[in-house]
């Protein structure tokens, strides 16, 4: 078995002597020879620094859920209006994040479009690929912020299950002291009546306009229940499809994931199919430049043929 001989300082010493020879000095070849070995960092494209950016904020807005998570949730630490707050905060983060991905999908479009050549067909694969790895890097954003958007669903429903839980048991004691008190006034007015046989006519309208005011209370009281239940109930399902509305929004854009995928098979298959034709075109104008030949040998074989006989 040979022996390896290591060259690569002959290999720098050849490279120092063509530098010199071109007229390179030693602080500017040290240079050169300290790029080949730390790489200079690749410059992003702008859509890559936009993509980072949404992630970042996608990132910052959980982080801020996470952190707020008790504060909203817990009725003794915050009041409704800090809890107002920090819904609307997480509102705009959300807004915000779905404004940068839709600039992002646009940017993706207008690429696509420019790319494009004569018929709609793209010319360059690599372009093709740039394309489809840049919605792929869309879709992934869309399914973070819709799982951070289901996260804050989850919190905004339970806000609203412990408000409803607390009104009704206000509204059921609102309800008993009011018949508690109609029952007192009812008992007084009946023992003051005994005594004081002169005053039962007075006695009596004020214990008529008590009960019309205590009715009017009941049915006050009823009327505000049952749109307390209503409210509930439109809140339940309007969380429920919301969180519907946002499957079917990810849903839709796996579909439109797996038609782009679908289309550039399809465009693919047309460069082919393309291919295929202009080869069948030269084959047929070959075969027939060659047919042309052959009977013009032939005629010229048979007229030789009979000139010599």
């Amino acid at each position: 078995m040979s022996r390896i001989r290591d060259r690569t300082e002959d290999f720098k010493d050849a490279v120092r002597q063509s530098a010199r020879s071109l007229g390179y000095d030693e602080s500017k070849l040290a240079s050169i020879l300290a790029s080949f070995i730390i790489h200079k960092p690749r410059q992003r494209s702008p859509f890559t620094k936009a993509a980072l950016k949404t992630l970042e904020s996608i990132g910052a807005l959980e982080q801020f859920m996470l952190k707020h998570r008790k504060d909203y949730i817990d009725l003794h630490r915050t009041t409704e209006q800090e809890r107002d707050n920090i819904e609307h905060e997480v509102s705009a983060f959300i807004k915000t994040c779905q404004e940068q991905i839709h600039i992002l999908k646009n940017s993706i479009n207008d690429e696509e479009t420019n790319s494009k050549g004569w018929l709609g067909i793209t010319a360059d694969k690599s372009n093709v690929d740039t394309i489809a790895h840049k919605h792929g890097v869309v879709l992934i954003l869309s399914e973070r912020l819709h799982s951070v958007t289901a996260q804050f669903d989850q919190l905004r429903a339970i806000r609203f299950r412990d408000a409803i839980n607390r009104a009704i048991p206000r509204r059921k004691l609102n309800r008993i002291s009011e018949t508690d008190s109609a029952e007192t006034s009812k008992s007084g007015l009946v023992d003051l009546r005994e005594p004081e046989e002169l005053q039962t006519q007075p006695l009596r309208v004020q214990q008529q306009l008590l009960d019309d005011e205590t009715r009017a209370l009941q049915v006050e009281l009823t009327g505000l229940l049952d749109a307390v239940h209503e409210t509930e109930t439109k809140m339940v399902e309007m969380s429920a499809l919301n969180h519907l509305m946002s499957t079917h929004v990810l849903q839709q854009a796996q579909q439109i994931e797996l038609l782009y995928e679908q289309a550039v098979e399809a465009t693919k298959n047309v460069e082919l199919g393309n291919k295929e034709l202009s080869q069948a075109i030269q084959r047929n104008s070959s075969g027939r430049t060659f047919l042309l030949l052959f009977l013009f040998v032939l005629t010229f074989s048979i007229v030789f043929l009979d000139w010599y006989s």
